[in-house]
C-alpha cells in the first residue's frame, strides 16, 4: 500500500474524532520508536518543526526525548521531532 492510498483510506474511512486521535497517537509512538532505533550520541540530526528543519548534534538519548546541541543552544527534543541527517 502506498502513502497516497493510506491517506485516501483515512480521508474516506468515516472515522470519528476519537479514532483519528488514537491513530495520531499511534503514529507518534512509531515515530519515537524509529527515531530511537536509528540515532545515537554524536549523530547529526534535524529537529523538524512545522515550518523549518534545524541541524544539530545529539548529546544524550533519553526514553522519550534527546538532548540536542542546536545553534541556539542545547534543547530537550521529543524523539518524534528528530530525523537523522544523511
Amino acid at each position: 500500500m502506498t502513502l497516497f492510498e493510506i491517506k485516501k483510506a483515512i480521508q474516506t474511512g468515516d472515522f470519528d474524532l476519537s479514532e483519528l486521535n488514537e491513530l495520531n497517537a499511534w503514529i507518534n509512538s512509531v515515530k519515537t520508536q524509529n527515531a530511537k532505533a536509528e540515532i545515537s550520541v554524536g549523530d547529526q540530526v534535524y529537529v523538524v518543526q512545522k515550518t523549518k528543519r534545524t541541524l544539530g548534534e545529539v548529546v544524550k538519548v533519553n526514553i522519550k526525548k534527546a538532548i540536542v546541541n542546536l545553534p541556539q543552544g542545547r534543547y530537550n527534543v521529543p524523539l518524534s521531532m528528530i530525523e537523522k541527517a544523511s
